[in-house]
């Protein structure tokens, strides 16, 4: 049994050190604390458990290799230390929702981002009422 607990306490450690070298630009350079609120377009009441992926952006606008994934909590609240300056992708994505995507300039020590997700549009058919797809 302590083994076992010692090897999954590894692997959670190998994971944290994998993701920070993802993120990792140079040893030097500046990093970032970056806040996450994500609420509802509608009436700003916030959205928990959606999911905050982060994708490095390489020159050029291309995504990086890796990505960063966190949950909101209970107060549409997520947070992550140590992101380096430069730009940094955003996507959000919430059950109900429509998936959110921007691209981010990390530039201060601290930043807040706020996201308004949207409930789906209508979706419209080429069918008609009387014409069902064949």
């Amino acid at each position: 049994m302590k083994r076992k607990a010692s090897v999954t306490v590894a692997a959670v450690v190998l994971a944290f050190c994998a993701v920070g070298l993802v993120f990792a630009q140079d040893d030097e350079g500046p990093l970032s604390s970056v806040k996450f609120v994500v609420v509802r377009d509608t009436d700003g009441k916030p959205v928990r458990n959606a999911e905050v992926v982060l994708h490095p952006v390489k020159h050029k606008g291309k995504q990086g290799e890796g990505e960063m994934d966190l949950k909101t909590d209970a107060d549409g609240k997520a947070s992550i230390d140590g992101i380096p300056y430069g730009p940094l992708r955003v996507q959000i994505l919430a059950p109900r929702f429509q998936t959110f995507g921007e691209d981010y300039e990390i530039n201060k020590p601290e930043m807040q981002i706020t996201v308004k997700l949207k409930h789906p549009g209508n979706q419209y058919s080429t069918y008609g009422d009387d014409k069902k797809p064949q």
